[in-house]
């Protein structure tokens, strides 16, 4: 007779290996074998109906099975359901069990998210198993604190589900804006996981330490990540479910890679990584817009905005609604930089109609910007101030210096430049130009302050490069300076 406990405790060996977590032997190690899981689980079924046991224990193995598919997420929903059906038709009295009403719920969660059925309290007290699945059900359907509050030492689960129950709980905290508490617990998702699960592990904290602004920590973390990926040997033509997985999760790890060189300025090796991330999506058949979207950043970093569009074209084509305001600010942007402000404009308001878009004042202050190009000044002032007011002061300062200098409004410019110099990162381009106006309205003033026009024709001057035509410009305006700061020291005050 075929016992659903028995056969449960083989499929958990067959998904937790012999190597210990944590150790080097695990990346080698054969990790969650779920061929072997499936297989015997399906024989146990096979015989199970062949002795015709009692309906209870087959519904039982039917539940295990539904567990497993449940691992797959939304591409194994159809599977998970037609497991769940049969176990009910084979014994109705299934239905009230926890893990049952787990299962169920993560499914339901899976199909309507937030608009899902809260999970029975059988469940949520239920055995560690259905526990796990209700946890499950509850961060899907966006429950993240409930979902934390399910009490479940991951201890009592098995190996397979323990990095996993670990990496839920990351998830509910990100999503609850506990950077630090995800952090650590993907990295004890880490530390639990085997060989390129632990990998996927390892590339979360990487994500996570990007958006932190930490792009060492993230590329010292990704190196780990990388050598827990087997040989995926010569990936080309038509690549079976294995390869294709594995070629995903390669490409993600060089996606994030490019965004760590990226923001430490090494343009050239993000480039090399973000290639290869396009080249391993576009052989498994799976472009994504976070790969096209960075693939443009790291080309205008390079200043190619004209080659960048079409990457920022596709990462538009491939947005989903939370993603499209991004993709089409990074156009508008990137048109601006070629100067085409019709196009720039065009791109740039439509993400400004996305109320929810978080960067609503840099996109109002780049539509002035656009604005502007076209000599459409009142235009360009209004949106401006709009932007100021939302808290994008220092691109809208520089275009609201740049109206009031067409004006010739001098004093009015200067305040503007003033405070980009002020609230702007020195060193950086929006710094440099506020110097260099800064130091040129003084000098067209008449040097009134001439001490403080040479420390902005100084500073300006250390980060201008020589063969600017900025550079003899504000040379001039140094020395002029200068001369007329020895003058006013040396007169007789009466």
């Amino acid at each position: 007779m075929i016992d659903p406990l028995t056969t449960w405790q083989q499929v958990t060996d067959a998904l937790s290996g012999p190597a210990q977590p944590g150790t080097d032997a695990a990346q080698a190690a054969p990790q969650e074998d779920f061929d072997t899981a499936f297989s015997v689980l399906d024989l146990a079924i096979e015989e199970a109906d062949r002795q015709r046991q009692p309906a209870a224990s087959r519904a039982e193995l039917r539940l295990y099975l539904a567990s497993l598919h449940a691992l797959y997420g939304d591409v194994a929903s159809d599977e998970t359901q037609l497991t769940l059906a049969e176990a009910a038709r084979l014994s109705p009295d299934v239905r009230e069990q926890p893990l049952f009403l787990a299962l169920s719920a993560e499914l339901d969660a899976r199909l309507r998210g937030p608009e899902a059925t809260y999970p029975d309290v059988r469940a949520v007290h239920g055995d560690p198993l259905s526990r796990f699945h209700t946890m499950s059900a509850l961060a899907l359907a966006d429950r993240w604190q409930e979902a934390l509050d399910v009490h479940l030492p991951v201890q009592d689960l098995p190996a397979h589900l323990g990095w996993r129950l670990r990496s839920w709980q990351a998830d509910c905290e990100e999503n609850l804006g506990h950077t630090e508490a995800a952090l650590h617990l993907y990295a004890e998702a880490a530390r639990l996981a085997r060989g390129v699960s632990r990998a996927s592990m390892l590339q979360e904290q990487a994500a996570l330490h990007l958006q932190l602004g930490q792009p060492m920590e993230a590329a010292a973390i990704l190196e780990r990540a990388r050598t827990l990926y087997p040989d995926l040997g010569d990936l080309s033509g038509t690549l079976d479910p294995d390869a294709t997985a594995g070629a995903l999760g390669l490409a993600s790890w060089h996606y994030l890679m490019a965004q760590a060189l990226l923001n430490q300025d090494q343009t050239d090796a993000a480039l090399e990584r973000i290639q290869e991330a396009d080249r391993l999506e576009r052989l498994a058949g799976d472009p994504s817009y976070g790969v096209a979207l960075v693939y443009g950043q790291v080309l205008v970093a390079q200043a190619r905005q004209s080659d960048a569009i079409p990457h920022f074209d596709q990462a538009l084509a491939l947005a989903g609604p939370e993603d499209r305001p991004y993709a089409l600010h990074e156009l508008g942007v990137a048109f601006l930089d070629l100067d085409r402000p019709l196009d720039a404009r065009d791109r740039l308001e439509s993400a400004a109609n996305v109320a929810d878009y978080p960067f609503v004042p840099e996109v109002l202050a780049d539509i002035a910007e656009a604005e502007y190009r076209l000599g459409r000044l009142q235009e360009a002032q209004t949106t401006a101030e709009l932007a100021l007011a939302q808290g994008a002061v220092v691109p809208a300062s520089l275009v609201l210096g740049s109206v009031e200098m067409d004006y010739y409004h001098l004093d009015e410019a200067l305040d503007h430049y003033l405070r980009v110099s002020r609230e702007a990162a020195p060193g950086t381009r929006d710094w440099v130009t506020a110097e260099q106006m800064a130091a040129d309205i003084m000098a067209q003033q008449g040097y009134p302050d001439p001490t403080a026009a040479y420390l902005h024709a100084q500073q300006a001057l250390e980060y201008t490069d020589p063969s600017d035509d900025w550079y003899g410009t504000l040379q001039e305006h140094l020395t002029r300076a200068e001369t007329l700061i020895g003058t006013h020291k040396g007169r007789t005050l009466n």
